[in-house]
């Protein structure tokens, strides 16, 4: 059974290992290693390459009862920064960083969580499903890591990715899909002063795109929204390329297609109209997915919280997770909460029960159905 004090220790040694977005190596070897010391075999991959870190996604799979179907479990080993030299703290019942880094609860509480269960499973030698366990790498700042999976490597029906905030029990059963619009905007220099009407103002073409666009809540399902408007200059000059970055975000693929066709339309039109040029670009960071309450794998989610003493509820998020990756690559998913709080921030915390839970619920999990 779950070792509550192990977890513990676990997520301690984790966290002070550095991983900060892009710089994933040592916690990359040191689950491998972990893994190995398991009697695991464990592979990598080349998505750092890809991915613009210098660690790996780490597998590994493990056979079980034929007649179960196989499921994933997965964390990501990279946190925001600050990240490095985290010093954890309990007080309270909480795991805290020192107040100068973030603590890497995101989202080394469910790699904690996940290795803990293993450990019991594998000590216990009951039967149990097959099993995949992925550690991703870039997770944070656009799912890279997942993206760039190799998925061939995956046996997996079901999915359960560990990565939300609030109490055990928690399981977000749909998430939107995002498309990210870069665009550059090139108007024609001239002196501000004495020549304006031979110049194209960039900023004037981008200012009324902008002001024409239908932005933040647009509907129940969709958001959308500009991060960067960017033009540094002189005022005595007309000035003459924009940078423009922006996102939108949706659960429902049409609608998630037609609002970035939206904001680009507003930018191409503003353009002609002030004979500026365009150039875009679209990134499709990843997809929707929404899974009903009554779908098996969430009612087995909600029956394993419930027999560890958490209440299951399902929600919905307006962020992305490795989960999107998954179930647009065939392999149904959803996500736990693990108990992570303030995460991003330097009040980043985690309490010890949630720790001890989300191990317990992944323990159960990995059982067969008739357990």
């Amino acid at each position: 059974m779950i070792d509550g004090k192990r977890v513990v220790e676990t997520f301690l040694d984790y966290v002070q290992i550095d991983s900060e977005t892009h710089h994933e190596h040592e916690m990359t070897a040191r689950l491998v290693a972990d893994l190995k010391a398991l009697g695991l075999a464990v592979t990598t991959d080349e998505a750092g390459k890809a991915a613009d870190s210098d660690g790996a996604n780490v597998y590994c799979h493990i056979d079980g009862d034929p007649s179960s179907d196989c499921i994933l479990f997965s964390s990501h080993m990279d946190t925001v920064t600050p990240g490095k030299g985290i010093r954890p703290q309990i007080r309270d019942g909480y795991i805290y960083s020192d107040g100068t880094t973030v603590l890497g609860a995101d989202d080394k509480s469910g790699v904690a969580a996940i290795m803990e269960a293993l450990r019991a499973l594998l000590e216990s030698g009951v039967p149990h499903r097959p099993i995949d366990i992925l550690f991703t790498i870039r997770e944070e700042g656009g799912l890279n890591g997942s993206a760039n999976v190799d998925y061939s490597r995956l046996k997996a029906k079901y999915g359960v990715v560990l990565d939300a905030s609030n109490d055990v029990g928690k399981i977000v059963s749909s998430a939107p899909g995002q498309i990210r619009i870069y665009a550059d905007i090139y108007g024609k220099r001239a002196h501000a002063g004495s020549d304006p009407e031979k110049g194209v103002s960039a900023i004037q073409a981008a200012a009324v795109a902008v002001s024409n666009m239908k932005l933040q809540r647009i509907d129940e399902e969709t958001t959308a929204n500009i991060g960067t408007l960017s033009c540094v200059g002189e005022t005595n000059v007309v000035q003459d390329h924009v940078v423009f970055a922006a996102e939108t975000r949706s659960k429902n693929q049409e609608k998630l297609e037609a609002q970035a066709a939206h904001m680009v339309s507003c930018l191409q039109a503003a353009c002609d109209t002030f004979g500026a040029r365009l150039e875009y670009r679209l990134h499709h960071s990843y997809r929707s997915y929404s899974l009903p309450e009554n779908h098996p794998h969430v009612q087995r989610m909600m029956q394993a919280c419930r027999q560890v003493g958490c209440d299951p509820w399902l929600t919905y998020t307006g962020g992305g997770t490795d989960g999107n990756h998954f179930n647009a690559h065939g392999i149904e998913t959803a996500v736990l909460a693990c108990g992570m709080e303030y995460e991003h921030t330097t009040g980043e915390r985690v309490s010890i029960q949630n720790l001890q839970d989300a191990a317990k619920v992944v323990y159960t999990l990995m059982l067969p159905d008739e357990h």
